[in-house]
């Protein structure tokens, strides 16, 4: 599954599909199809015409973003869950250090809890999720992450060997078993929390939601948007993939509902 996924993903992301249409509308051309390539071209310029000049990526990653709002207080912290996606471990692979990507919020929003919750147990579920397998993972940066920001080891829990959402819960509950934990924060991008918290809650995780990493501004309307096709496109990208994921954790059970909800 882990693997179809992957490949699934290489040929499903939108501007790889207009890619696809654009190749498959030259070859209708070349065997004398004249009316599949144009409708195969008209579908590679909507798609990059959505994708690139439009909000629509964005307001799709608003709905998902409001789903799960953060409590207005911080309640009594014991241990908190933190899922991994947030370091570039191609890069701390090769170099070492703690290099961050655009999550890298989950892993500052974490340190300023640890910092204000002496007491709180820090569980970082997060494997490689590579195809080559060749990479360490985030529990694995994470522990010189915190490590050079003064938290001691011992507050540490390193979940090493999930690669998806759905490992990240099944795997973190023998963790939090083990270690007689139970009533996390569950840490993650907002975006991303609809789908963790349906995984946790299947897996029989009771978590307090604190979502982060917000992508938008969450007052954006549905209109053209002709000043930042780059940013439109990762965007829709980042939604399209939380939607597929949704939709397939659903399909398959491994959530109950299509769009949980608290």
């Amino acid at each position: 599954m882990f693997i179809i996924s992957k490949l699934f993903w290489m040929i499903a992301q939108p501007l790889s599909l207009a890619c696809f249409a654009i190749l498959a509308a030259a070859l209708a051309q070349f065997l004398r199809l004249r009316r599949t390539g144009l409708a195969l071209s008209l579908a590679a310029g909507m798609i990059l015409f959505v994708v690139l000049f439009t909000t629509s990526g964005s307001y799709a990653l608003q709905g998902l973003e409001a789903r799960f709002p953060r409590p207005q207080k911080e309640p009594t912290l014991s241990c908190m869950i933190v899922l991994g996606g947030a370091f570039e471990t191609e890069v701390t692979t090769s170099r070492g250090g703690i290099d961050l990507n655009q999550a890298a919020d989950r892993f500052v929003e974490a340190l300023r809890l640890a910092m204000a919750y002496p007491q709180a147990k820090i569980l970082v579920s997060g494997g490689d999720g590579s195809l080559s397998g060749a990479y360490e993972g985030d529990a694995a940066a994470s522990l010189r992450f915190f490590s050079a920001f003064g938290i001691p080891a011992d507050r540490l829990i390193a979940e090493r060997d999930s690669r998806t959402t759905f490992e990240n819960a099944a795997f973190s509950r023998n963790v939090l078993e083990t270690n007689g934990l139970s009533d996390c924060l569950l840490i993650t991008s907002a975006f991303h929390m609809p789908r963790s918290v349906g995984l946790f809650r299947k897996a029989g995780i009771a978590v307090t939601p604190w979502p982060v990493d917000y992508r938008t501004s969450g007052k954006l309307d549905l209109t053209l948007d002709f000043t930042q096709p780059t940013l439109n496109a990762q965007q829709t990208s980042t939604a399209v993939r939380e939607w597929i994921g949704l939709a397939a954790y659903y399909m398959t059970g491994r959530i109950d509902t299509l769009y949980p909800a608290p």
